[in-house]
Parts: C-alpha cells; sequence; structure tokens
C-alpha cells in the first residue's frame, strides 16, 4: 500500500487539535498535534505523538514536560501558526499553568509532565500525567479529511 491511501485512510478520522508547547532554554516553542489521546484516570495520564523529524521530538525529550491547549473553533489560525501553515502577525498569547505554557483561551489546556516515551515508527509516543487542567467554553475545531471543520450544533 503506498503512504498516500494509508494518509487519507487516516484523514476519515476526524480528531480534535491541540497545540503542544514548552519552554526550552528559555524560549517558548510549540507544534500542533491531532495524534492526543486520553490514557488513564487513576493516574491521570495523557499520550501524544511526535515524529522524529519535528522541531519538538528532541526538545520535549529534553524538557520532560509541556502544556497541551485543546483549541476552539476561534483558534484556527493558531493551528495552522504552530503547523507553519501560516506565519504569524501578531504576538502569541501564552499563559502558564503550573510551570508550562499553554494557549490562552483554549477549550481546555493541560499541564503535563512525561512519566515514560516509547519508540513506535518514526514517532515517538509520549505519556505524561496532567497536574493540573482548566476549562473554558466554547466550540471545538475539528481535523477531517485534510481539512479543519466546525461543529455547527450548539455543544454547551
Amino acid at each position: 500500500m503506498d503512504n498516500r491511501l494509508f494518509r487519507d485512510a487516516m484523514g476519515k478520522f476526524a480528531t480534535g487539535i491541540t497545540v503542544v508547547t514548552t519552554e526550552y532554554k528559555g524560549e517558548i516553542y510549540g507544534m500542533t498535534v491531532n495524534a492526543f489521546m486520553s490514557i488513564s484516570l487513576d493516574p491521570k495520564l495523557i499520550a501524544i505523538s511526535i515524529d522524529e523529524k519535528a522541531t519538538m521530538y528532541e526538545k520535549l525529550q529534553d524538557t520532560k514536560n509541556f502544556g497541551l491547549s485543546i483549541l476552539s473553533d476561534k483558534q484556527k489560525e493558531l493551528s495552522m501558526i504552530f503547523a507553519r501553515q501560516k506565519e504569524t502577525d501578531s504576538e502569541i498569547n501564552y499563559t502558564f499553568q503550573d510551570g508550562k505554557p499553554v494557549l490562552k483561551n483554549s477549550l481546555a489546556t493541560l499541564s503535563c509532565t512525561v512519566k515514560e516515551t516509547t519508540k513506535a515508527g518514526d514517532h515517538l509516543i509520549f505519556i505524561a500525567e496532567v497536574s493540573d487542567v482548566e476549562l473554558n467554553s466554547g466550540q471545538p475545531i475539528v481535523y477531517f479529511g485534510g481539512e479543519y471543520q466546525e461543529i455547527n450544533k450548539k455543544l454547551d
């Protein structure tokens, strides 16, 4: 099977959009990640998967912590900036939550500490414990079929 067919098949699974951020040597770095999932309630664990070619790959291994922001439908531009699909034309608004940078006005933000990593093909899966969560109201933005989508039904 060719890579395009596999990617197209994976694009049939609608995902939420998150941005993973970390502070590394005094600067904040981030990337858009849709390979995110909840793992456990006790302890509170989540997982993200990062491509070995991504600049965050080594930074997360060094810092062993990150913030995760679940984006709202009003944050499409931020998703594109952190996915390197668009240049930023204004300052990005971060806040610190339990010492980890997160994006302001996200649907939810999580403060995470890496507990273990697992190599999986050309990715590294980071399993992290969540130490703090903040919630906001709003609608999610999702990714399906290689495009951003909005949910038109009121969820609040």
